[in-house]
């Protein structure tokens, strides 16, 4: 099953730069949170435009960043934007179920768990996510270049996806982003 598309990919595209400009700008969120819009979504249902892979750091609040209303944005957040089954399943659901047409991995500057792949040679659960960048980073240690590469290595494990390349054929897009912490900006095809 297919749902239709809410919108293009190069219209979500343009979606989210004029949410992050409009971010960038403001000093407050800007995204519709009132009872009344929680309310019509509860009654006609969730209708993203963009599925955003990001880091689950406190900092990266796709949301906001994007000034995006309760609905607009499917995310999916875990430690350093890695990439596994999980995460396919839930990229896959939202481009059948959902008719979502973009996917943005969105990395960002400053990121703990690529410092930690950088700088560190953590033990326990956190290796699974360290041990995945560091093979994304190879021996990059300059904390900009390691983010784009580890962006890069997820946006290739989405697209080598069957499952998603099924859904390209569709008109789903997957890009690479990154969020400077201290503008606020994001860059996008990174």
């Amino acid at each position: 099953m297919h749902a239709q598309p809410v919108c293009s990919a190069e219209e979500a595209l343009q979606t989210l730069r004029t949410g992050n400009q409009k971010y960038i700008e403001s000093t407050r969120s800007t995204g519709d949170i009132s009872p009344q819009k929680r309310e019509q979504t509860l009654k006609s249902g969730q209708h993203p435009y963009a599925v955003i892979i990001t880091c689950s750091d406190s900092r990266v609040v796709p949301e906001y960043i994007f000034s995006a209303d309760i609905g607009d944005l499917f995310v999916i957040r875990v430690a350093g934007n890695v990439i596994d089954d999980h995460q396919l399943g839930s990229i896959e659901y939202a481009a059948e179920h959902l008719g979502i047409r973009l996917v943005v991995v969105l990395g960002h500057d400053h990121c703990g768990a690529v410092d930690a792949a950088i700088n560190h040679d953590p033990d326990g659960y956190i290796k699974f996510i360290t041990d995945e960048i560091k093979r994304a980073i190879g021996s990059e240690t300059d904390d900009y270049k390691a983010c784009c590469l580890n962006v890069h290595q997820s946006v290739a494990l989405i697209e080598s996806s069957l499952e998603i390349q099924q859904e390209e054929a569709h008109g789903l897009h997957v890009i690479g982003a990154l969020y400077r912490l201290e503008s606020g900006k994001v860059e996008f095809d990174i």
